[in-house]
């Protein structure tokens, strides 16, 4: 009821403008009517009253009389080609409005393609802030040698994230610079750096289309042989096997038709099909139930060990394996170590873990009494 008030308002809102706007055109196609007429009308009087007077012939007056069928005629189309060419005045403008939008991120000029041959990435005391007036990033030093796996956890709000949309260059660092094989990323185009990293986003986006084509985005030219493989790697194609219409489900406006654990797989599938040489997973396990979670973190696991990755994550069990953890907070790495030694250090990472340990411990035990309940 409530969307349809608002919906009925906004229609009352158009109806208001159509109606001015047509009450508008009406005005001024009788005026200029009445103006066409009044001086046609005094042209032909003129005209009668010469031929009376005999300056002026019945075929004069004949003629007078084409001359102004034809100049009257068009000027009835005037109303109509007026309003034609404000709205399409209108519409190139928004047009060009569009066409002269710069990106905010803008490549250099000749900017060359970035060449991976390892794989290699370093953030070199950068700093960041989405507003100048308040910074996110502090001077922050990571290390991801080729080939390595570095995860970094920290709680919400502490600058993780922000780390994956630096890498992919969706904004330019404000102080120090991030480095892939040596090569500055705000010195060659953002195309090739985006084609040699592959995401699992903790929101998956996946487009009104066949989960099939949802998969074979992340590489287009791919075989089908390759989606379906890249499906049973991401232990989804048994789920689609299930569906009616099989690969060929629509999945509906942002997927709305999948849950939250399917999604996140197609996202997984889509990114081991595009074979990046780095991988960033932001909570990539984070909508996945146990059982899942297990299947696709010794997938992604086997796939790390040939690639860089670099692990944002929530659920520390999920990145005990990472050959280095960096822990965040308030923007600044303040612990890094493997998990044992960050254990042993008993800082921010070990409380963060007793916390995780002391969750999953009160979990079963707060579905045991909810069945008791529920019982009784």
């Amino acid at each position: 009821d409530y969307e349809a008030r608002r919906y009925d308002s906004t229609l009352a809102s158009w109806e208001t403008a159509a109606v001015r706007n047509q009450t508008s055109l009406s005005a001024f196609n009788i005026g200029q009517g009445a103006i066409v007429a009044g001086g046609v009308t005094a042209l032909m009087l003129m005209a009668s009253n010469g031929v009376v007077k005999g300056t002026m012939t019945v075929g004069d007056l004949v003629l007078v009389n084409a001359f102004l069928l034809q100049l009257y005629m068009p000027l009835h189309f005037l109303g109509f080609v007026y309003r034609e060419i404000r709205h399409s005045l209108a519409d190139m403008e928004r047009m060009f409005s569009l066409l002269e939008q710069a990106p905010e991120v803008p490549d250099k000029e000749g900017a060359p393609e970035l060449r991976v041959t390892r794989g290699s990435i370093k953030f070199e005391k950068v700093d960041f802030g989405y507003d100048p007036r308040r910074q996110i990033l502090h001077a922050v030093d990571i290390d991801i040698p080729a080939g390595k796996k570095v995860a970094v956890v920290g709680s919400s709000g502490a600058g993780k994230s922000t780390l994956s949309r630096l890498l992919f260059r969706f904004y330019d660092v404000s102080g120090g610079r991030i480095t892939i094989d040596g090569q500055d990323i705000r010195d060659v185009s953002q195309k090739s750096l985006r084609r040699s990293i592959g995401i699992v986003p903790q929101d998956t986006v996946l487009f009104n289309d066949t989960i099939y084509y949802n998969i074979a985005y992340g590489n287009p030219e791919a075989t089908r042989d390759e989606v379906l493989e890249a499906a049973r790697a991401a232990h989804i194609h048994t789920f689609i096997e299930t569906l009616p219409d099989k690969y060929d489900t629509l999945v509906g406006e942002r997927g709305l038709k999948l849950s939250g654990g399917e999604k996140q797989r197609v996202a997984i599938a889509r990114t081991l099909l595009k074979n990046p040489r780095i991988l960033v997973l932001d909570e990539a396990t984070s909508a996945l139930d146990s059982k899942t979670e297990k299947f696709i973190q010794a997938e992604l696991g086997e796939i790390a060990t040939h690639h860089t990755t670099l692990v944002i994550a929530h659920r520390l069990s999920t990145i005990m394996d990472a050959d280095q953890i960096l822990v965040m907070e308030h923007g600044r790495i303040v612990e890094r170590g493997t998990h044992e030694e960050l254990i042993a250090q008993r800082g921010v990472y070990d409380h963060l873990w007793t916390l995780q340990l002391q969750e999953e411990r009160e979990l079963p035990l707060k579905a045991v009494g909810d069945g008791l309940v529920s019982a009784n």
